[in-house]
């Protein structure tokens, strides 16, 4: 297996269509990258669950997600489930927040995710990170819309474990989910793990990736 670091990182962005989606589908990548490097920047964009308990719970948990980082969140009021109809809204939120960062990766929901507000948000990233490293995060769902990814972050245990422990604890609104429990987060970080030869890891869709083997 080749692994190609993207260099040093001193900026990242993540984005998500609700509350919980930057934790579930990256939380564990956050924590990895933000604990090897302290001061790190970590702009965050949520396109729904502004003004109410679920903006709370988001600012709490990427705040633990993100140790010891530099962290703005913008959590914005777009109706849950209607983006495709918020369109011009959404993106002169992703053109904002482009305009004040020049991040060296971009954590993002998948272009090919079955939700239709993940999926139109993925949609809108390149249009304004044109240049840039995205990596496509992935959230288990009924839909059953998981692929095959090409692109990991190795998790170690304490890690995955804490992110789960994150998750539970940050977002109450979401423990009454059939879904969102310690199985179904250690379940899919432990095959992911399996597929790159680790215990645990989160795993990504990367649909356009520059290299530079030559410098």
């Amino acid at each position: 297996m080749i692994r190609l670091g993207a260099g040093p990182l001193d900026r990242i962005v993540a984005v998500g269509a609700h509350c919980d989606d930057i934790a579930i589908g990256a939380g564990g990548t956050l924590l990895t990258m933000c604990t090897a490097r302290p001061g790190l920047r970590v702009d965050a964009l949520v396109l729904s669950g502004g003004g109410g308990e679920r903006e709370q719970e988001e600012l709490a948990a990427l705040a633990a997600f993100c140790p010891g980082a530099e962290l703005g969140v913008t959590v914005l009021k777009l109706p849950d489930g209607r983006m495709p109809v918020h369109w011009d809204e959404a993106k002169a939120a992703v053109e904002e927040l482009r305009a004040r960062t020049e991040p060296d990766l971009v954590l993002a929901p998948r272009t090919d995710d079955a939700h239709q507000d993940h999926r139109g948000l993925a949609r809108l990233i390149p249009t304004a990170f044109r240049d840039h490293l995205v990596l496509g995060y992935e959230i288990v769902k009924w839909d059953g819309d998981l692929g095959r990814p090409n692109a990991y972050q190795p998790l170690t245990p304490e890690t995955a474990e804490e992110k789960v422990r994150l998750l539970q604890e940050h977002y109450p609104s979401q423990r009454h989910r059939p879904w969102y429990d310690r199985e179904a987060f250690l379940g899919l970080a432990r095959i992911r793990g399996i597929e790159c030869h680790a215990r645990y890891a989160e795993a990504f869709a990367v649909t356009k990736l520059a290299l530079k083997l030559g410098d």
